[in-house]
């Protein structure tokens, strides 16, 4: 039986199609995670290559018609999926042919070459498992590539912040011992300032009082 994944009306579901076995198998789930647990795969078939999204409109119409249900077809056709598919159309005809017992010795020897030509899938998924291994490492490989390069881009950075404060601190540096030298100069023009207006305020003194003297002296001289 099918086994339904459990019902999360919340998620959008997506359809994910693989090959297992001797069909090819899709299913409408949430997630990658919830179409492997569908399949009964016991490994990230998503990560190894064998299993794949798929927007084909017509696996996508037949899933979506039933969610969570796995859907299969004969692995290599171009079939429909269905719940209840059929085994591969070389596999069928050849379990469902009995052996005759008029037939002579030759021919019955001959079966099992037929039949173990026929069992031609098991090489090919030796072959698919050792291209998805392949695909898996190049994946691994350049995730490491890809983690490098964003460790050596994260290092230039942090290098380039490094520089920027740097001479961001030394200009704030040279910004306060300026800043300090005008207040410096600033106070000793002030100081300077006061000096000479006390100067100036003696001096007008000592020549109201000089002025005043020396005006009734031409007073009295006059008379």
């Amino acid at each position: 039986m099918p086994k339904k994944l459990k019902s999360k009306p919340k998620r959008q579901l997506k359809t994910y199609q693989t090959s297992l076995g001797f069909y090819d198998q899709a299913v409408a789930a949430p997630s990658m995670k919830a179409a492997l647990e569908a399949w009964g795969a016991s490994s990230n078939l998503f990560h190894q290559g064998a299993a794949k999204e798929t927007d084909d409109p017509d696996i996508v119409a037949a899933t979506m018609a039933s969610p969570g249900v796995v859907l299969r077809r004969p692995v290599g056709s171009d079939g429909p999926f269905t719940e209840h598919a059929e085994l591969p159309t070389e596999l069928s005809d050849g379990e469902a042919k009995p052996r005759s017992k008029t037939k002579s010795k030759r021919k019955v020897k001959a079966k099992p070459t037929k039949r173990a030509a026929k069992s031609a899938p098991k090489p090919s998924r030796k072959i698919d498992d050792r291209q998805a291994r392949k695909a898996a490492a190049a994946f691994e490989k350049e995730e490491r590539g890809r983690e490098a390069e964003r460790r050596k881009e994260e290092a230039a950075r942090a290098k380039q912040r490094a520089r920027r404060e740097k001479a961001v601190a030394a200009a704030q540096t040279a910004l306060d011992k300026a800043r300090r030298e005008h207040e410096a100069r600033a106070e000793e023009i002030e100081a300077a300032r006061a000096a000479l207006d006390e100067r100036a305020e003696a001096e007008q003194s000592r020549w109201d009082k000089q002025r005043m003297k020396l005006e009734e002296a031409v007073r009295r001289a006059r008379g």
